[in-house]
């Protein structure tokens, strides 16, 4: 595994992790009706685009463990491969062997 490889699918572990809890504050909070706004989950750290989906869009997302929402053109091509365009953001998912291994070992859903 390369430093960098690893490196990028950490960062993106972390903005997963985010949204995440900004999902579960949403359950909480009971707003469901609302729109989540999310943190981009590509793999620069530096990153503070936005996007926002509806809570059926995210649990789509999240029933892929090696599947990111990326703002458009944030996706990193070495490591990962975009699969869908949506309306303010795409999904990327994670290529085989060291990302794909690295999404599933940080999947908070597993």
């Amino acid at each position: 595994m390369s430093a960098r490889e690893k490196q990028i699918g950490l960062n993106e572990a972390v903005f997963r992790e985010v949204n995440e809890r900004i999902e579960g504050l949403a359950e909480t909070f009971d707003i469901k009706s609302e729109p989540l706004d999310l943190v981009c989950e590509c793999g620069d750290a530096t990153c503070v685009q936005r996007i926002t989906m509806t809570r059926a869009e995210y649990e789509e997302l999240r029933s892929d463990p090696h599947q990111f929402a990326v703002h458009p053109g944030h996706e990193i091509p070495s490591v990962e491969t975009v699969v869908g365009k949506r309306k303010g953001y795409d999904i990327v998912e994670k290529d085989r062997g060291v990302p794909e291994q690295v999404a599933e070992r940080t999947d908070p859903r597993s």
